[in-house]
């Protein structure tokens, strides 16, 4: 059971790490008017980040604590539907540029150490 939880915590690590870099190159590909493969990136971030939350309370309810911001989430997730619903790409850009990003650089990984 421990090996099964360090390595999903160290999965979810990796995977937030890489996050960051993932909304510099969807930001781009609007940017650049690479329409289709932003959509294909921004799926693939839905999918990820409801990993990442999913896990997260996962782990949370083992007793190993690790705030996460789950409704900040979904909030960015809501604005980046309105916004590719009303086909503001620059807009959507900016937001995973200069708000989603910078989130996801800010949070806190899982300290192994503490497990281990």
């Amino acid at each position: 059971m421990i090996q099964i939880l360090v390595e999903s915590i160290e999965s979810y690590n990796i995977y937030l790490k890489k996050v960051p870099e993932g909304c510099q190159s969807i930001a781009d590909l609007l940017r650049g008017d690479n329409v289709h493969e932003a959509l294909t990136l921004i799926l693939q971030f839905s999918e990820g980040v409801t990993w990442l939350t999913d896990m997260n309370a996962k782990i949370n309810e083992l007793g190993i604590q690790n705030d996460l911001q789950i409704d900040k989430i979904h909030e960015f997730l809501n604005e980046v539907n309105q916004g590719l619903f009303i086909q503001d790409y620059i807009v959507v850009a900016d937001m995973f540029e200069y708000e989603i990003k910078p989130f996801f650089k800010e949070c806190t990984l899982y300290d192994l150490k503490e497990i281990i």
